[in-house]
């Protein structure tokens, strides 16, 4: 019997065979659920390592503090580094599914040695690691064991995440209207797994860790790793399937070498005389034609026909050679990447806000007042209310705000990614302002003429709770935005690639905001001044620093808008309604360009 065309996916999608897969045997929510909680059970056990690290480098490796953060630095930077890795070869060889299998599998390999070197070898007295008892020496054998084990989990964490985002999107046909609004409600939905396994690492496990009980920390959260790849290994009959498209470099360097080759050659107007490949060898390689786009008109020249580009036989045209002639959608995965990089350029100064929650905001709680009766609220924790904030927008923003503008706007969808992403600045630069008027009441309250009350104040930490629910919400529309952006905006052969923009983003924020800090503190500290941001608050100006991020978010928001006012939304061609006639299409604009030539 055979099965109804309407049965299959529209999108291009196969299933683990390689058949096109069947609707209702694959993919929608069935597989999206098991990668939300695959993506939850994975960053609650990469946080379980990474929220305390310093402080794991410190007390038992008995570091200093200067060389215990600058290591961490190092790992995390190697974790974004390790995304675009990832990327590249899920969507140029691997495919997803195996790119987020093998990487998952080296994330745990990764977290059952750092177990293993912890429990055997580093916690040597027993008992060590607490705040009162530092650990022994440890042989360089132990060291390199330790770090060898850190680093596979850096591996296997960065080059999973730009893909299991990426993946769960690809679970839902994009052609069906159903699940399209399906697959815009998965990033919002993956963006709250990542912050609950966050939350509970950095409360639960955060806590145990900080009391020396190290062993106990890691080996949960290599148990939850071992979850979150039994989980996702579970749901392989289910899942939907992109193939990979082959090395996107070359296919670069292809439109690059063609255009310059024919830098002479005369761009017409029209379409008529620009190259690319019929219908049904689109439809053969699962690959969407890109419609062509006006902009980097120089990029065009590489689509041009001219009679060096062809051997012609009748009216078919034999022997292209990719280095002189590309197609018209070859060209424009060109145009969106060129595109893309002035919008993900404008995301890296959010991303220098974003950074704050983790550093500075910690420091400023620690010099308020924490105590509630007998206890003491720890500075870091506080962080628990961005997430609360994150999940408490994410489902205001999908049951009631999309609904509603999507209402006044009379189309099926509320705001725009890039729209989103706006209102994502507009808040971080409140977060800002909210956190530099804190730091002022802050100063009014310190105990200056207190001798032994360094970065002591009276202000109430909970003073902090507005700037972190304001810096969730910029999240839910910044950050998710991203991911739908990116991920709707790459070129079919490049989806990871997106996902992996969001990363670099984070991870440049990181470096930026070391860079301003450094910056600022070499400007502001003179004689009779300790700078801006001294080790005793109370002596410096953390909310100046405040106030000139949100100065410089501001000005990035006026950059943004222009860039998106400037950026030309990608246009796929319907795989539907196929043109039968582009043969002859083809050999018309040939020989139109050989009768010009």
């Amino acid at each position: 019997m055979e099965m109804n065309e309407e049965a299959y996916t529209l999108d291009g999608t196969v299933d683990r065979h390689g058949q096109p897969a069947i609707r209702g045997r694959t993919g929608t929510w069935v597989s999206g659920i098991l990668l939300l909680v695959n993506q939850g059970l994975a960053t609650l056990a990469f946080f379980g390592v990474g929220v305390n690290l310093v402080l794991f480098l410190t007390r038992v490796l008995g570091q200093d503090s200067a060389a215990a953060a600058n290591n961490v630095s190092k790992w995390t930077g190697t974790v974004y580094i390790f995304s675009l890795l990832g990327a590249f070869l899920s969507d140029s060889y691997w495919g997803r599914y195996k790119t987020c299998a093998i990487f998952q599998a080296v994330f745990v390999v990764g977290l059952v040695l750092l177990s293993i070197s912890t429990t055997l070898f580093l916690l040597k007295p027993s008992g060590c690691g607490d705040e009162e008892t530092p650990c022994g020496s440890h042989s360089t054998f132990h060291i390199v064991f330790f770090y060898l084990a850190i680093y596979l989990v850096a591996l296997g964490n960065g080059g999973y995440q730009p893909n299991i985002a990426t993946f769960g999107a690809d679970q839902f046909d994009e052609e069906d209207p159903k699940e399209g609004h399906s697959k815009i409600a998965f990033f919002s939905y993956f963006y709250l797994a990542l912050n609950l396994g966050s939350l509970f690492s950095n409360t639960i496990l955060g806590y145990f860790e900080d009391q020396g009980m190290w062993a106990l920390g890691f080996w949960a959260s290599t148990a939850s790793g071992v979850g979150a790849l039994v989980l996702f290994l579970i749901g392989t009959p289910r899942y939907r399937h992109f193939e990979p498209k082959g090395n996107p470099l070359s296919r670069f360097c292809q439109v690059l070498v063609a255009s310059t080759r024919k830098w002479k050659v005369e761009r017409t107007q029209g379409e008529e005389n620009l190259f690319e490949v019929d219908n049904k060898e689109s439809a053969m390689n699962g690959d969407r034609k890109i419609l062509h786009t006006d902009g980097f008109r120089f990029l065009d020249k590489a689509a041009i026909i001219t009679p060096k580009n062809y051997a012609k036989q009748g009216k078919k045209f034999y022997g292209r050679n990719p280095w002189r002639l590309c197609t018209v959608t070859q060209v424009e995965e060109v145009k969106c990447i060129l595109r893309l990089l002035p919008i993900w350029l404008c995301t890296i100064l959010f991303s220098v806000v974003f950074t704050q929650m983790a550093s500075l905001f910690v420091e400023q709680g620690a010099a308020m007042k924490t105590k509630i009766s007998n206890f003491n609220i720890p500075a870091a924790g506080m962080s628990s209310f961005d997430i609360l904030s994150v999940a408490t927008f994410i489902f205001l923003y999908r049951l009631v705000l999309d609904p509603v503008v999507a209402r006044i706007k009379s189309k099926p969808k509320g705001l725009t990614e890039l729209q989103r992403m706006g209102v994502g600045l507009v808040i971080a630069i409140l977060a800002m302002v909210a956190a530099g008027v804190v730091e002022v009441l802050r100063l009014k309250d310190a105990k200056k003429d207190c001798p032994n009350c360094v970065n002591a104040s009276s202000l109430s930490i909970f003073w902090q709770v507005p700037q972190y629910m304001l810096i969730g919400a910029s999240e839910v529309f910044m950050y998710v935005g991203q991911l739908e952006f990116f991920n709707g905006q790459a070129p079919d052969g490049l989806k990871s690639f997106g996902s992996a923009l969001c990363m670099t983003s984070i991870s440049l924020g990181n470096y930026v905001s070391s860079l301003l800090v450094s910056i600022v503190m070499r400007i502001s500290t003179r004689d009779d001044m300790p700078g801006w941001i001294p080790g005793n608050l109370n002596k410096g100006h953390l909310d100046r620093f405040f106030f000139m991020l949100a100065a410089l978010t501001t000005a990035d928001l006026v950059v943004y808008i222009i860039c998106a006012k400037w950026y030309k939304y990608i246009k796929f061609e319907g795989r539907k309604g196929a043109d039968d006639n582009s043969d002859n299409g083809q050999a018309e604009a040939a020989a139109a360009a050989e009768h010009r030539v």
